[in-house]
């Protein structure tokens, strides 16, 4: 642990001097102050502070935001509020001994506790709560936490209870928002982007390349894409299907590719004008690390060149989609929700399959719950059957994978109703990878997840291809784009 998230009373007397033993106790470390939001009449006394206790630190790399900014910046957008916090945050973390995080006390109408403490979750950072209440403040820190440790600390306090302090664990959906833009940002990739006709695709490139997440080709006639955009164009690729230098070179390729189905080259020369084609061809190819398409097309139009060219996967013989569901304090994983209606149990294994490797590749240590009415040999039907032999078929041919099933989604996911309906499973309570009977179920769970418990939806991404090629749904927003071309130059790494 190198950090305590200190949330202050409103008695500033007392938090003066309680903040003032804390330093101390830990005046033999090299400490690091950091205000997420400081207010203005603060300055001085933290002035004061610094100089006492030697802080070499200046005052402009203490804080992010100022509180008028903060209002603005989290009404504007919360993702870059989170975001902009957690990497400053990071960055003195690896200056420094130790970091105080310093929790506000005035944001306008946000001046709340539950703000702090989802603050302390997105950074991970134990919590040190200042009170003249035990009682109350611990029963709403337990209830919070989910029982993790903090620390209550008064006047009378000895400080011996910020010792026994641990990081937390929680994955946040701006935490895990942030590590993938941390490993998108060390190897950024070439993703192409085919319907440049669509504004919501213009302003998603718009905020990439503001923010340098990735490499940016779009598809389409050069003139009329810089007459859309609000934004200069010059750091994005415009390539045009119907004119392009490469269209000898990919209508050769697709020949090569479908001759043997009865493909004529000059069927080629005019297929590869279609932009999704010739976006698949830019993907396989190498001229393009990944392809994200759908927000104007069916997912059929995206996933049939991609499997006619690209191809899946040695041992794989469906793609399938998986969704990672980001909760208040963790991230889920739901597959298949967007391609296989009916899955057969081996196209239901190899789903598992490239599903772990997908959260694994995303920062999950999958536990997989194959999902159904029944658990264990509680429940008979065809259904129950298909996933039994699924789990069969996968615990043979994927035998390092921690798999579970048949299981119902609670027993596979709330520890408590686990211990009485399956209390000698291992995965049981604690699964994150779910891997549902059919597209009907999956479909319906997401976005009934998504809607009511407000959870972010990121996916589809699409799973068994050799290159990655990602499908947009029709009603996605510009945010929904802009995290699958940040899923899909992770995955192409």
């Amino acid at each position: 642990m190198n950090g305590i998230y200190i949330i202050r009373s409103n008695n500033k007397e007392l938090n003066s001097k309680i903040l003032t033993k804390v330093l101390e106790k830990y005046s033999n470390k090299k400490i690091g102050l950091f205000y997420p939001v400081i207010n203005e009449n603060e300055i001085n006394d933290i002035q004061i502070l610094m100089q006492k206790f030697n802080i070499q630190q200046e005052l402009n790399r203490t804080y992010v935001f100022k509180s008028s900014e903060a209002i603005k910046q989290f009404n504007d957008d919360e993702f870059i509020f989170f975001n902009t916090i957690l990497d400053k945050y990071e960055t003195l973390k690896n200056k420094y001994d130790i970091v105080f995080a310093i929790a506000f006390n005035e944001f306008d109408i946000l001046d709340t506790l539950d703000l702090n403490i989802n603050l302390a979750k997105n950074l991970n950072t134990p919590i040190a709560v200042i009170t003249q209440n035990n009682i109350l403040a611990k029963k709403y820190l337990d209830q919070a936490l989910k029982n993790k440790n903090y620390a209550l600390i008064s006047e009378n306090s000895t400080l011996n209870e910020l010792d026994a302090l641990k990081d937390y664990d929680f994955l946040t959906p701006y935490r895990f928002k942030y590590e993938l833009i941390k490993k998108n940002i060390k190897n950024k990739k070439t993703i192409v982007l085919p319907e440049s006709d669509d504004k919501r695709i213009l302003q998603a490139c718009e905020i990439l390349i503001k923010n340098d997440l990735a490499n940016i080709i779009l598809l389409g006639d050069e003139e009329q894409i810089k007459k859309e955009a609000n934004f200069d164009t010059s750091k994005i690729q415009i390539l045009n299907p119907k004119n392009s230098i490469f269209n000898e070179e990919f209508a050769t390729m697709l020949y090569e590719a479908r001759k043997a189905k009865g493909m004529s080259l000059e069927e080629a020369k005019e297929l590869i004008k279609d932009r999704t084609y010739f976006g698949t061809l830019l993907v396989h190819s190498q001229k393009a690390d990944a392809m994200v398409s759908g927000a104007s097309t069916t997912t059929a139009e995206t996933i049939r060149p991609a499997l006619q060219i690209i191809k899946t996967k040695e041992g794989i013989t469906s793609v399938s989609g998986i969704f990672f569901m980001g909760l208040k304090d963790e991230v889920l994983a739901f597959a298949d929700c967007a391609v296989n209606p009916n899955p057969t149990p081996q196209e239901l294994a190899q789903s598992a399959y490239v599903s772990a490797l997908s959260a694994k590749a995303f920062g999950l240590d999958p536990k997989i719950a194959f999902l159904s009415y029944s658990s264990g040999d509680s429940g008979k039907g065809v259904s129950v059957d298909l996933v039994k032999e699924a789990v069969k078929i996968a615990k043979e041919q994927y035998p390092d994978l921690a798999i579970e099933g048949p299981i119902q989604f609670d027993a596979a996911y709330d520890l408590s109703t686990a211990k009485s309906k399956m209390p000698h499973s291992k995965i049981a309570g604690y699964a994150n990878v779910f891997i549902f009977p059919d597209l009907n179920a999956a479909n319906i769970c997401y976005k009934a997840v998504q809607r009511t418990a407000n959870a972010l939806a990121i996916g589809p991404l699409l799973q068994g291809l050799k290159k990655p090629v990602n499908d947009l749904s029709r009603g996605c927003l510009v945010d929904d784009i802009v995290d699958t071309v940040i899923l899909s130059a992770v995955q192409a790494q």
